[in-house]
């Protein structure tokens, strides 16, 4: 009895999380899809004041990252009550909380970028000028991103449970640095697919869920050097088309 009430523990301790996140995923997803509605302006979208965006970005990036996130979140769960915690699930929160934390900081830089550039009024980057160029070649760069060595070491942290619990910190204190750890690697593996993103329409929920996808794929596919090589081959051909033919991307909205 005592063999099989461990073991049903620790089953709930592996699906837990795993619905958790899945389920705030699915909530955030809901929350983008309605808010998104209508505000999509294609490259150069407006991105409203700071505290607008910082909700918005981080509803975002819980949709678009927590299910990829599922499998390290099962890890720390586990490794959790293998160091006998009291609440692995709560801990796992934690963890997830401290993840999201690291895209939010990532989308305050990118904020400010976006509002440097946006304050300069730099007349060239109208979509009638040299808008489609500028927005290909930042998606061209994001391709090549993805063939550099910073990118696979990134990413190897993103998919490997081993070197996740490699540096590991106990309790629910050591929960928050460990995903802010965790998240740093990611944000350093998808940085350049979230810059495609912005290039093509940051509100576009078609093209967040194409790169969420993207995502989750190089996470979670058994060879990572295959879908790095897809997905790079997929933006390269994107870039291109926003570049030289945007009227023939899908879903891509052209600026007035």
């Amino acid at each position: 009895m005592l063999h099989r009430a461990t073991a049903t523990t620790g089953r709930l301790t592996r699906v837990s999380p795993a619905v958790l996140l899945i389920a705030v995923a699915a909530v955030c997803w809901a929350i983008t899809a309605r808010r998104m509605d209508g505000m999509d302006m294609g490259p150069g979208t407006d991105l409203g004041s700071l505290g607008w965006f910082a909700v918005v970005w981080l509803t975002m990036m819980a949709a678009m990252m927590l299910p990829s996130l599922v499998p390290m979140a099962v890890t720390y769960a586990g490794a959790s009550r293998d160091e006998g915690a009291s609440s692995p699930t709560l801990g796992t929160v934690v963890f997830a909380c401290g993840y999201l934390v690291t895209w939010l900081a990532a989308g305050v830089v990118a904020y400010g970028v976006i509002k440097a550039v946006d304050a300069l009024d730099l007349s060239w980057l109208a979509w009638d000028k040299g808008g489609p160029y500028v927005a290909g070649g930042v998606i061209l760069g994001a391709a090549l991103y993805e063939l550099t060595s910073v990118k696979s070491r990134c990413l190897r942290h993103c998919r490997n449970p081993e070197l996740l619990t490699e540096h590991w910190r106990p309790g629910l204190s050591g929960a928050l640095p460990m995903g802010l750890e965790h998240g740093g690697y990611c944000v350093g593996s998808s940085w350049a697919l979230m810059a495609a993103l912005f290039a093509i329409g940051v509100m576009n929920v078609m093209w967040m869920i194409v790169v969420a996808a993207l995502i989750a794929l190089e996470k979670l596919l058994p060879s990572d050097r295959g879908a790095i090589a897809g997905t790079a081959l997929f933006i390269a051909v994107l870039g291109i088309a926003v570049a030289f033919a945007p009227d023939q991307v899908p879903g891509l909205t052209i600026p007035m």
